[in-house]
């Protein structure tokens, strides 16, 4: 029994709806590569109305901004990146100059130059052999072959409906990008005592760090002792952090025989990477331990592990400058004690850790959200630029 359901055909390309034609981009599009800049006729125009973005090789961005007869193109074309990097397809709505690492593919054919620049992206594999850098020809990028909906009309309804799922895609990241750029503003303010907030206004002190709790290093169990390796307690080493604030679990866990030999750290303890990659920082929000890479501080009670986390994480540069300047960058345990920090009292860290926190949950949800958008975006495609859902 045939696996392709009834009304559609298996292609090349993939099961397509059978009113569908399966062609190759040189038949209906004209394909140029980007020509040279004439440097006279782009030094020598004054008037900017008539100036264009120039691309070369350039899978998004703005261009520069210049006038070349030589290597000027109307809307509605697509450029494919055709050196390097290749076969990044983008619609260009507007007039544009194209110079060298380009192609450029125009139709006077009733088709959407829009729904072909999607399919090109998700669908065609261009597998070019070069014993160099990788190039796409015209000639090559000819023989690719695409699949296209009968009418112009099924064209442009899918690709304002991807269209509109990049707009949306667009908003997230600008917005993301906003929020992080606020959080930045808001470290900066908040952790230098810059910007106070209301019913605060004792002055900080300068502590060092190992007057902020116990200073550990620290160790790793015997690899060869099975009985050390578990998942009962995780064991924090340089991978395991990023930019997650709060640890629960690790790539590699220990046992409570594995941790008795080890200094076990409690809760809340913070991690300072210290060798190599410094400067990375989290809390461990459970029993376990880290490997001698990191530094831990065990809080005294009297400071807040969230506001000494954020405040870690404005300090890497300071951090850096106090690393040994050895074939491999580290901080001694002795050294990093005695950094200092100027730190309020426990009830403004507080205060002030929960305002980045706040901040932290809402770019977690936009970077959700975000996550979730690209997704449906994907199944979009691999829907409609296969006709298994029809628009029209």
């Amino acid at each position: 029994m045939s696996d392709v359901p009834i009304g559609y055909k298996q292609t090349e390309v993939g099961v397509i709806p059978e009113d569908w034609e399966i062609k190759h981009l040189g038949a209906f599009c004209e394909i140029s590569a980007g020509r040279d800049l004439v440097k006279e006729e782009f030094a020598d125009e004054p008037d900017h109305r008539h100036k264009f973005p120039i691309y070369s090789n350039s899978v998004k961005g703005e261009g520069l901004y210049g006038y070349s007869k030589s290597c000027q193109y109307g809307p509605d074309k697509i450029t494919v990146t055709a050196r390097g990097d290749i076969g990044h397809a983008l619609y260009r709505s507007t007039s544009f100059c194209a110079i060298g690492r380009l192609l450029v593919l125009s139709s006077a054919h009733s088709c959407d130059l829009r729904f072909v620049t999607e399919f090109i992206n998700h669908y065609v594999d261009f597998a070019i052999e070069s014993t160099g850098v990788p190039q796409l020809t015209a000639p090559q990028i000819s023989a690719y072959t695409v699949a296209l909906p009968p009418t112009k009309a099924e064209q442009v309804a899918i690709a304002e409906a991807l269209s509109d799922a990049d707009a949306f895609i667009e908003s997230l990241e600008q917005l993301l990008a906003k929020k992080r750029q606020l959080k930045q503003g808001a470290m900066q303010e908040l952790l230098t005592g810059n910007k106070r907030l209301p019913g605060f206004n004792v002055e900080w002190e300068v502590k060092r760090v190992g007057e902020l709790g116990e200073v550990v290093t620290g160790g790793t169990p015997a690899t060869e002792v099975k009985e050390h390796w578990g998942e009962e307690y995780p064991w924090i080493t340089p991978t395991d952090v990023s930019s997650q604030r709060d640890m629960f679990t690790s790539e590699r866990g220990l046992t409570p025989k594995g941790l008795s030999t080890i200094r076990a750290l409690p809760a809340d303890s913070l991690l300072v990477t210290c060798i190599a990659s410094i400067g990375k920082n989290a809390i461990l929000k459970t029993e376990g331990g880290c490997n001698q890479q990191i530094n831990a501080i065990i809080l005294d009670g009297n400071n807040s592990a969230e506001f000494l986390y954020y405040l870690f994480e404005v300090s890497k540069q300071y951090l850096l400058a106090n690393a040994g300047k050895t074939a491999t960058s580290i901080i001694s345990k002795a050294t990093f004690r005695d950094l200092t920090f100027t730190v309020p009292y426990l009830d403004e860290q507080t205060a002030i850790a929960a305002i980045l926190s706040d901040m932290d949950t809402e770019i977690t949800a936009l970077e959700d959200k975000l996550a979730k958008a690209r997704h449906l975006k994907q199944g979009m495609m691999q829907e409609l630029l296969t006709g298994r859902i029809r628009l029209v």
